[in-house]
């Protein structure tokens, strides 16, 4: 969802993809924005939501509370998937390889496991006080993931 509005051309889907191509981190307001435009859409058109990478800050965690309110959205789980973080290096370096992605760098990619312990970590710790969060074991096939998410839903 959040990949369709930042590909298709809209003033802020062009501005995050900036952010996006140059590794770096999409900024609150900008990411907030799209997420707000996505979610009204798929309300309106009777559609439920995946939000992969978001939140990733306190203050992103808190504006999707107040845009879930304003939205009416009320049935809302938190699914977390956890693997090692040299895992997630090879794979995401595989996929900057296998399609070109300027931003998949192992470098890039250290730089935002920093970022994410120093930023999203306790975006979990929030979300653990607030809502149900089901963690769940990242590592096997696509299909062994999508059962485990699925039973913890």
């Amino acid at each position: 969802m959040l990949r369709a509005a930042i590909k298709d051309g809209t003033p802020l889907g062009l501005e995050a993809k900036k952010f996006v191509e140059s590794g770096g981190l999409v900024p609150d307001a900008v990411i907030i924005g799209l997420v707000g435009e996505v979610l009204a859409k798929d309300k309106a058109e009777g559609r439920g939501f995946l939000l992969d990478g978001f939140p990733r800050t306190l203050a992103q965690a808190e504006a999707l509370d107040t845009l879930f309110a304003d939205l009416g959205i009320a049935d809302v789980s938190i699914v977390m998937l956890e693997a090692p973080e040299e895992e997630l290096i090879a794979r995401m370096v595989k996929r900057g390889e296998e399609l070109g992605r300027k931003d998949d760098t192992e470098e890039t990619i250290r730089y935002r496991l920093t970022v994410y312990h120093d930023q999203t970590q306790p975006v979990s710790d929030y979300y653990e006080k607030i809502r149900k969060v089901a963690r769940v074991n990242g590592l096997g096939s696509v299909e062994e993931i999508t059962d485990r998410i699925k039973a913890a839903l």
